[in-house]
C-alpha cells in the first residue's frame, strides 16, 4: 500500500500502485505504520519527510465504496466513522512528526485526499496533471470541521477558502499557487518529487531540532488539533448526509 525509503538525507513515503489511493482503513493503517517506522529511525529527528504517490491520483479521498452497506448501498455510520477516526490519527501523527514534511502531489488530491496533503508543511504540485478539489459540495456531503480547520490554517485568503469549500473549485497547480495553497509548481511526476527532494535537502542543512520543530508546528496547527477530539457522524440513515464534525 505504501513504501518508505531514504534518499540522501530525506525520507520518501510513496503510496504505491495505480489506483485512486482511497483512504480506507487498510491504506490509513499502512501510512501510519510507515510513520511509526520513521520515528524509530536513529537519524530521523534531523531529516525531512516527503509524501507522494504513483499513478493519476495522490489520493481521491475516503473510500466511500468501502463505506457503503452491501445490502442498501448507503453509507454506513460505523464504517464512515472508522475512516474518520483513522484519518484523525494520521493527522495527529503528521502534526507531531519531529521533522518538516512535504507533499509532492503528482495527481489528483480530492476531499480527504486534499486534507491529507494540507497536513504537510509544504506542498509542491505537478503542473500538467491533477487538481486540488474539496468535492463534498458536488457529491452531497458536508465538509468536515477538521477539513475546515485545515483550510483556515493553510489558506490565508477568505475568498480562496470560499472557493475551495463553497464552490468546490478544481484547482490546477498554477491556480493553487495563486491562491497561496501550493508553494511551488513542478514539471513531470519525477521532476515534482525531485523538487521536493531539493527542498528537503535545503531544510536538512538547517539542522533543526525535530522535537522543537514538532512543538512549534503543534502551536501553529492548534485549531486543527482542537478538532481531533470529534468524530464523524451520519445525519441521515440513507447516507446522504455525512456530519461535519470529525
Amino acid at each position: 500500500m505504501c513504501t518508505l525509503e531514504k534518499r540522501g538525507n530525506v525520507y520518501i513515503l510513496t503510496l504505491t500502485g495505480n489506483d485512486e489511493h482511497r483512504l480506507n482503513p487498510t491504506l490509513l493503517d499502512s501510512i501510519r505504520s510507515a510513520l511509526r517506522r520513521l520515528r524509530s529511525e536513529p537519524t530521523s529527528p534531523s531529516s525531512v519527510l516527503i509524501t507522494t504517490a504513483h499513478g493519476k491520483f495522490f489520493s481521491n479521498g475516503y473510500d466511500l465504496s468501502w463505506a457503503r452497506s452491501t445490502t442498501s448501498q448507503s453509507i454506513t455510520s460505523s464504517r464512515y466513522m472508522m475512516m474518520s477516526s483513522k484519518l484523525r490519527g494520521l493527522v495527529s501523527d503528521l502534526i507531531s512528526l519531529p521533522m518538516p514534511t512535504i507533499a509532492a502531489i503528482t495527481g489528483h488530491a480530492s476531499a480527504a485526499g486534499m486534507a491529507f496533503a494540507l497536513c504537510h508543511d509544504y506542498v509542491i504540485m505537478r503542473r500538467d496533471r491533477g487538481f486540488l478539489y474539496m468535492s463534498e459540495l458536488d457529491i452531497g456531503l458536508v465538509v468536515p470541521a477538521l477539513f475546515v480547520a485545515l483550510l483556515e490554517c493553510k489558506i490565508g485568503s477568505p475568498k480562496a477558502r470560499r472557493d475551495v469549500a463553497l464552490t468546490a473549485a478544481k484547482l490546477t497547480a498554477e491556480m493553487a499557487v495563486e491562491k497561496g495553497i501550493v508553494d511551488k509548481v513542478g514539471g513531470s511526476a519525477e521532476e515534482t518529487v525531485e523538487a521536493a527532494v531539493r527542498l528537503g535537502e535545503e531544510m536538512f542543512k538547517r539542522k533543526w531540532d525535530g522535537q522543537v520543530y514538532a512543538k512549534n508546528r503543534m502551536v501553529v496547527m492548534g485549531k486543527v488539533l482542537d478538532e481531533l477530539g470529534f468524530d464523524g457522524t451520519v445525519e441521515e440513515e440513507n447516507g446522504k448526509g455525512i456530519g461535519s464534525k470529525l
